[in-house]
């Protein structure tokens, strides 16, 4: 045999063996790409279906934080504040004020002693000593007085307390609760006085 058929039959020999490695390579390479393009039609329908998902996790979040607002530092907590300080606020002056009528007198008061008056002379009228005279004139009338002078400063001075005890009020609100207390129990101490006649204690008649 010829060294040329010899080497020819080498060649045939090794492209047929090189055929036949590559075929199984290629066949291979076949169903990778397959896998891979079913592993992304697999992987379409779960991810479109996670997508909307999204947005209600973000609108979850922003309601929670609108809620949160809405406690923290929202209008409907706002309002009941502002009502409460402004009542508290209302009721020192007025506390205040229900304490200088206590001490000063009323139109009220003045108006139930002098129909006490009237009514002590037209008992007196009819005749009683000059004791009971002076007691149905102008004793009655003066107790009269101090009965409603004392309402007030009793007012002033529950008002007043009432104020006090309401914490986070600011200094004016409770100094003007402070006064009205004060007042009023002033007020009181002369009121019983006057009543009990412990400070002006009527005339006695002969």
């Amino acid at each position: 045999m010829n060294p040329t058929e010899t080497e020819k039959n080498t060649d045939a020999t090794n492209r047929k063996d090189a055929e036949d490695t590559a075929r199984p390579t290629e066949a291979v390479a076949e169903p990778e790409a397959t896998g891979g393009a079913a592993a992304d039609r697999t992987a379409g329908p779960d991810a479109s279906a996670d997508a909307p998902a999204a947005p209600a996790d973000e609108d979850g979040i922003e309601d929670a934080e609108d809620a949160e607002d809405a406690e923290d530092g929202g209008i409907p907590e706002e309002k009941p504040r502002e009502s409460s300080g402004l009542l508290s606020a209302a009721a020192g002056v007025v506390a205040t004020g229900l304490g200088v009528v206590g001490l000063s007198g009323s139109w009220v008061g003045q108006v139930a002693a002098e129909r006490q008056t009237l009514l002590g002379q037209l008992e007196s009228s009819q005749g009683g000593s000059v004791a009971e005279q002076i007691s149905a004139v102008y004793g009655d009338a003066w107790h009269t007085t101090a009965l409603v002078n004392g309402v007030f400063a009793l007012l002033a001075l529950i008002v007043g307390v009432t104020v006090l005890t309401r914490p986070g009020r600011p200094g004016w609100v409770r100094a003007c609760a402070v006064a009205g207390a004060v007042l009023g129990g002033i007020g009181i101490l002369a009121s019983v006085s006057m009543y009990f006649d412990l400070i002006l204690a009527l005339p006695q008649g002969s």
